[in-house]
């Protein structure tokens, strides 16, 4: 698959499991077209971690058949909350649990043990810009975009002219904990959500596998308490809700159709901040029939409150090819800055 001699990048996606590594030639062509997962060993600690990025970094060179002498930069991503250049919060995040971890360097950790460059996103910013380039092309460096990220919690990333919006502590895009009005949102009686991170009533508290399990579920089976799911952990009926809706299920339509009217608020929010052309979703909630997306999809731009004139100009859509587009966005993030690197000068010629 790969082209001996042609300059690459490589593009590495860290998650809580899996790594998954991508590589993009310098004239914008992936040397791959499916998921290249390995074990990610986050738990084992930052040591464990960087070592297992190397060998994902050293598998898809080998996948590919690509020379480690063709690579020019890497681009990695993780969830966050982390810094723009890649140090983990000082609180640590669901990832990156351990005392280890908080105020960690992870991508100069990788850079050092690769010799080479490592350019930085997180997860969401990195699935943001993969979606915005895929979506508008040539004209992705014109356009504007914000990306919900739907997972085990809620990541996002705004895109303004083809790039991130990294923010002043690099934490701009955290779109699951910005707080949404909770009126059109919730059924009568229903409690206000909590999120894992202690706010109450962002967007994560609805949006995201955790609030399902923790906040959504609960409520809805007492809504239907013959309901199979009553009898089932409540971490594992968080994760088959998505199955009963994909066939039509009650409870699990009603649970998502009150996360689309979450992240309809958030882009309204977004609207009025930023006023993108485009809003993406993406991540686990997308990962399902087409029927079911589509009207997940609908769900969400009908509870987006845009003017007229914003209307006339917005796209709704899905981020594409889904569990690869983190890699991919970071490839994009790290060819970027290769090509904008300045020119060797000429060699002198002596007189």
């Amino acid at each position: 698959m790969g082209s001996a001699a042609v300059p690459v990048v490589v593009g590495i996606d860290n998650g809580g499991t899996s790594n998954n590594a991508t590589v993009l030639t310098l004239d914008g062509r992936f040397l791959v077209d499916r998921l290249v997962e390995t074990p990610s060993e986050v738990l084992a600690g930052p040591e464990a971690a960087v070592e297992a990025m190397a060998r994902a970094f050293d598998g898809v060179l080998a996948l590919t058949g690509v020379l480690r002498e063709q690579v020019r930069a890497v681009g990695l991503d993780t969830p966050g909350p982390a810094s723009a250049t890649g140090v983990i919060s000082s609180k640590g995040s669901t990832n990156f649990s351990q005392p280890a971890w908080r105020g960690y360097d992870i991508r100069g950790a990788l850079e050092r043990r690769l010799g080479l460059p490592v350019f930085y996103h997180n997860d969401g910013n990195a699935a943001a810009l993969y979606a915005h380039h895929v979506h508008f092309g040539a004209d992705a460096m014109r356009r504007s975009s914000v990306s919900a990220i739907v997972g085990t919690g809620l990541g996002g990333g705004l895109i303004q002219d083809g790039r991130v919006i990294a923010g002043a502590a690099g934490m701009a895009g955290e779109l699951g904990h910005v707080h949404i009005p909770l009126t059109e949102v919730l059924a009568p009686l229903q409690p206000v959500p909590v999120c894992a991170c202690g706010f109450v009533g962002d967007v994560e508290s609805v949006a995201s596998l955790t609030g399902i399990e923790r906040n959504l579920l609960p409520y809805w089976l007492t809504r239907f308490p013959e309901h199979p799911l009553a009898g089932v952990s409540p971490a594992r009926a968080a994760k088959l809700v998505r199955d009963h809706g994909e066939r039509g299920d009650e409870l699990a339509r009603e649970i998502f159709a009150q996360q689309a009217r979450a992240l309809g608020a958030l882009f309204t929010i977004a609207a009025n901040f930023t006023d993108p052309h485009a809003y993406f979703v993406g991540g686990g909630v997308m990962e399902t029939a087409p029927e079911f997306r589509d009207w997940f999809l609908a769900a969400v731009r009908q509870h987006t409150r845009l003017r007229a004139e914003q209307a006339a100009l917005a796209t709704f859509a899905l981020v594409p090819d889904r569990d690869m587009a983190g890699a991919r966005g970071v490839a994009l993030a790290a060819l970027e800055a290769v090509r904008a690197e300045p020119a060797p000068p000429p060699p002198l010629v002596g007189g």
